[in-house]
């Protein structure tokens, strides 16, 4: 059985993040010392970021609200919200997220609408609220009423490909399954000042952004743009547990990305590829000859930061040109945890790739944890 990602849709808050500017704000916060000062400069201007979206309306040139709760413009003070005030905040901007991905995939995607769903998949680690997502979308967007509803939270930057795993499965469960999966983030709701440096790289770092797309065995029309979903693989490093996770505190949820990611990724990426590409025996062999940029055309690498696709790019020989879709995307709209992926999945269908092409995808996260998957182009 043949089961495709068809209508791959992105959708961002209108609110822009100019890189520079958010940097300067960050650099001016009271209370913060000479080393954490040279660490926010430093870690904006090297990140390889010029914009980013966020939900923060307060983060505009032109708002200016009468009882600010995350950012005061008038004296250029970042506020220091509680998690109850972040997260309600979620709640109200995800839902308009989540529904908006989700229609764009549905009508993006020839031949099905709201009526053939038969499941939703969501994926967010920056927020909760319940009911959910998942069922908001369902009365939203007006799905069956006995539509099944999964929702994959506080997973981190790679819960995309275990929800695109997860809906495979549900279409090789039962044919004729049509599965919503939508991803929805809103990191910069727990972004705020501090003398951490894991904190400092977080601010520099993270965005909001919104993937949505159709999962089916239903054949893709003649000429549609899809990814057929070959094969997935999971993989745990031996090391690096502590060194990226995400946790509740008072003030958000607390990022710990610490600078020894890149290299845990570096040391470990090949092997996390092995299981992904194990039934092959030509990816195997370009994987043991360092070339693997030569066997897979196209790689869809997790932009978790500009260090770690330097390190992807070197480790597995890829081309400069293999990149651009990851660099493009953290360059556009930063890190958006696990809807980022996504857009740079979407970069590639929007690009010049061949129907037969393949295509690498990998994410990381807590654990650290390295999913992958492999697609071939078709259309």
């Amino acid at each position: 059985m043949t089961v495709a990602l068809r209508g791959l849709s992105t959708v961002v808050p209108p609110t822009v993040l100019v890189q520079p500017e958010v940097r300067d704000v960050f650099a001016a916060q009271p209370g913060l010392n000479r080393l954490a000062q040279r660490i926010i400069t430093t870690s904006f201007d090297v990140s390889a970021i010029e914009t980013r979206h966020t939900v923060i309306a307060e983060l505009s040139r032109d708002a200016h609200p009468d009882d600010p709760v995350f950012f005061d413009i008038d004296s250029g003070v970042l506020l220091q919200p509680g998690t109850k005030a972040r997260n309600e905040l979620y709640a109200q901007q995800a839902t308009g997220l989540y529904v908006a991905a989700g229609r764009a995939a549905i009508d993006a995607t020839p031949g099905i609408d709201t009526a053939d769903v038969t499941h939703i998949v969501t994926v967010s680690c920056t927020g909760f609220y319940a009911p959910g997502p998942d069922f908001m979308i369902a009365r939203e967007l007006g799905l069956d009423a006995g539509v099944e509803r999964y929702h994959l939270g506080f997973m981190g930057c790679y819960a995309s490909i275990p929800a695109l795993r997860l809906a495979k499965q549900l279409c090789e469960a039962d044919a004729s399954a049509v599965v919503l999966v939508v991803s929805v983030e809103l990191c910069t709701l727990h972004l705020r000042s501090s003398n951490d440096p894991d904190t400092i790289v977080a601010s520099s770092l993270f965005s909001d952004g919104a993937g949505a797309a159709i999962v089916t065995a239903h054949p893709p029309e003649p000429g549609e743009r899809a990814l057929v979903l070959d094969r997935f693989a999971t993989r745990i490093t031996p090391t690096g547990e502590g060194d990226m996770a995400w946790k509740i505190g008072d003030h958000g949820f607390e990022m710990v990305l610490s600078n020894a990611v890149p290299a845990l990724i570096d040391e470990h990426i090949t092997g996390a590829l092995e299981p992904l590409f194990a039934h092959d025996p030509a990816l195997v062999d370009a994987l043991e000859t360092d070339a693997a940029g030569r066997a897979v055309e196209h790689w869809a690498i997790h932009p978790g930061g500009r260090s770690i696709l330097d390190k992807v790019e070197t480790r597995l020989v890829l081309s400069e040109a293999q990149l651009v879709p990851a660099r493009d995307t953290l360059r556009d709209y930063g890190n958006m945890s696990s809807a980022t992926v996504l857009f740079v999945l979407r970069h590639i269908l929007d690009g010049d790739a061949g129907a037969g092409e393949r295509v690498a995808a990998m994410a990381f996260g807590p654990g650290l944890t390295v999913e992958s998957a492999l697609m071939t182009v078709s259309g």
